[in-house]
């Protein structure tokens, strides 16, 4: 009988142990279910089709940028210019002629500044040892001096209708610019997941000195993770310019802190070399979520600002309960 009791005992401590483990695992993918549905029921327009469009067509650029930051911070750091680059990248989309006969030259530019800044911020954290905070800080400030001298502070001129095609049409109803981040996020899933370079990732974020001790050149791999950020972060810049179709000096403000917040919140530890790019994105689209329910109910824009330092505060607490 006593046999009997332990044996129950034991299985429904083992099934509560299984569900607190899927709790723990699928919890943010629960959370953004819950919020969807709350959403749904105190705005009934939220499902409607123009809005879950518009909603993904905001996403896309998000998500890109979260698929960079996520690397950044895999290896203890941070990207704080990736706003200006996706400016600098917008910016850059119209300075030609706005035909189409440029597109690949813009595309070349616009990459090329993503890049160079990503190298940048790369070698003064690696090789010159700045804080990622202050290296990446000094970049956005550079950026943003060098777009007001370049425009005047007016940007002009038209996006290509090819990036206005990137950044607002679908394809049966699948917008273009989320095939483009699915497409990424597989990507650099599969390299982090399968490959040579994404388990050095993960050494060097989790232990550099470790990292070293097996033969890695953990300063490689921390300027090639500022690198994609960059790179992400003005192809970014070319879509969200290609979707709001106005460009000013200051499209993508507030990218740097929700793409920290939002790869934070999916479970990419700021210690480094724990989370994944799904998480970051499942965090992407639980902001995008809180951000356009916000509007849909219609509140002033100083409750948004509120809201969304609420949606930070708790995220940083979900961190901490994640690292304990």
């Amino acid at each position: 009988m006593s046999q009997a009791v332990e044996t129950n005992l034991s299985a429904a401590a083992s099934g509560a142990e299984n569900a607190r483990n899927f709790l723990r695992q699928y919890a943010l993918h629960i959370a953004l279910v819950v919020l969807i549905i709350l959403s749904a029921l105190i705005s009934p327009s939220f499902l409607s089709g123009g809005n879950v469009s518009n909603m993904l067509l905001q996403a896309a650029p998000l998500g890109i940028v979260v698929i960079g930051q996520a690397f950044v911070i895999l290896v203890r750091g941070l990207d704080l210019s990736v706003a200006s680059v996706m400016a600098t990248a917008a910016v850059a989309a119209t300075s030609f002629n706005g035909q189409d006969t440029d597109a690949l030259l813009i595309f070349v530019v616009a990459i090329g500044i993503g890049l160079i800044t990503g190298l940048v911020n790369g070698l003064l954290v690696a090789k010159r040892n700045v804080s990622p905070f202050l290296a990446t800080l000094a970049t956005m400030i550079v950026l943003q001096g060098m777009r007001s001298a370049w425009t005047q502070g007016a940007p002009s001129g038209n996006v290509p209708p090819f990036y206005r095609i990137l950044g607002s049409d679908s394809i049966y109803g699948v917008p273009y610019n989320l095939v483009i981040t699915g497409v990424l996020a597989v990507f650099f899933s599969v390299l982090l997941a399968k490959t040579t370079f994404g388990r050095k990732v993960y050494i060097t974020g989790g232990n550099p000195v470790t990292a070293r001790l097996l033969g890695i050149n953990a300063d490689w791999i921390t300027i090639t993770c500022y690198v994609i950020s960059g790179g992400l972060a003005a192809l970014a810049g070319l879509i969200l310019s290609g979707f709001v179709g106005i460009v000013d000096n200051w499209v993508g403000r507030g990218f740097e802190i929700d793409s920290i917040v939002a790869a934070v919140m999916g479970g990419v530890a700021l210690s480094g070399g724990r989370g994944t790019i799904a998480g970051g994105l499942v965090g992407a689209a639980i902001l995008v979520v809180v951000f356009n329910s916000v509007l849909q109910i219609g509140m002033p824009i100083q409750m948004q600002i509120i809201i969304k330092g609420l949606v930070i505060v708790i995220a940083a607490a979900f961190y901490v309960r994640r690292a304990a």
